[in-house]
């Protein structure tokens, strides 16, 4: 059957009806929003409302600035509950092919993950025909230094000081985004059954520690690694040194002995290693970064200012110009 066409149809909002039949009419509703009409505001950018917001601007960042930073230098790095950090230099955790190579519902204990990971963990996500467990990159490259600190005494008697390694990581990782595969009072081994360990790795998952609490995809040292750093410097929490009485300093003054089980190379990405000593303040730990940029950005708002302020009155006082908008 033909039909004809006419402009004039779509454009009413269809072809008209048969006797007797409800018209349709596709026409938006006669509205304030359907039909574009509500009041519209454009800010009118002038020399008398640019300038106060730079100098404002610049007010507020660089008090909050100063305070950042000077809070973070104030920062006593020998007393308090003493936080162990290491760093590592030129390591970019923030590439996005590094940052994607995980799998969140593995590292959840979902059965089917486990044994099927996720293909945006390739190249590491199964070896030896058998599935990775951790599967990704982020896993596979896992800091495995172990540090150990001694109090130098008389006689160079070496005093070990302990070395808390729970309660580094996040409460949400830790009893939230990584759980154990399902299984009760089934050893750990065995809830891994058919996987096998991350290329890299010297053992596999369910032999991180013999605390069963701090063992598998819950091990602490593993999730405080597993929290991409968004910088290519950075440090992680390693382990903690409480104070044990509020007349003793936590790390008394005298020489202290560092001994590091070498097993994490960074030749390879011209890194550098290293360990620092801290206690926290209510911003967190030693970073001057956020300070400085508070300043930095206040800093540049307030020269602009000064700068656009010459500027209009330059012009403004010309006779040879009109008033000008910025």
């Amino acid at each position: 059957m033909a039909m004809n066409y006419n402009a004039k149809d779509e454009v009413d909002g269809g072809p008209a009806c048969a006797p007797g039949g409800t018209a349709k009419n596709r026409r938006p509703d006669n509205t304030a929003f359907k039909q574009q009409r509500l009041p519209a505001w454009q800010p009118i950018l002038t020399a008398g409302t640019v300038l106060p917001t730079f100098f404002i601007i610049g007010l507020i960042f660089i008090p909050i600035g100063i305070g950042i930073f000077v809070t973070s230098n104030n920062i006593r790095e020998i007393e308090g509950n003493v936080f162990m950090y290491y760093g590592l230099s030129n390591f970019y955790q923030n590439h996005r092919r590094y940052v994607k190579s995980r799998d969140d519902s593995q590292l959840n204990g979902d059965s089917s993950a486990l044994l099927n990971p996720s293909k945006e963990c390739e190249p590491y996500r199964r070896n030896e025909d058998k599935p990775i467990a951790p599967c990704g990159a982020i896993a596979n490259s896992m800091f495995n230094d172990t540090l150990e600190l001694f109090l130098v005494g008389n006689g160079s008697y070496l005093t070990s000081i302990p070395l808390k390694k729970k309660g580094i990581a996040w409460w949400t990782d830790k009893n939230v985004k990584f759980r154990n595969p399902p299984g009760g009072e089934i050893p750990l081994e065995e809830r891994f059954k058919g996987t096998t360990k991350p290329v890299n790795w010297v053992k596999p998952v369910y032999m991180l520690d013999s605390d069963q609490d701090n063992n598998g995809f819950i091990n602490e040292d593993f999730i405080v690694w597993m929290r991409t750093a968004a910088l290519p410097t950075f440090r992680k929490l390693y382990r903690l040194i409480e104070r044990k009485s509020d007349l003793h300093p936590t790390l008394p003054a005298g020489q202290y002995y560092l001994n590091i089980t070498y097993n994490y190379p960074v030749h390879s990405f011209d890194g550098r290693k290293r360990m620092i000593l801290s206690t926290i303040s209510w911003m967190g730990g030693k970073n001057p970064f956020l300070g400085i940029a508070y300043i930095t950005i206040g800093s540049i708002s307030f020269l602009l200012g000064v700068v656009l302020l010459v500027i209009n009155h330059k012009y403004r006082n010309s006779s040879n110009t009109a008033d000008i908008t910025i």
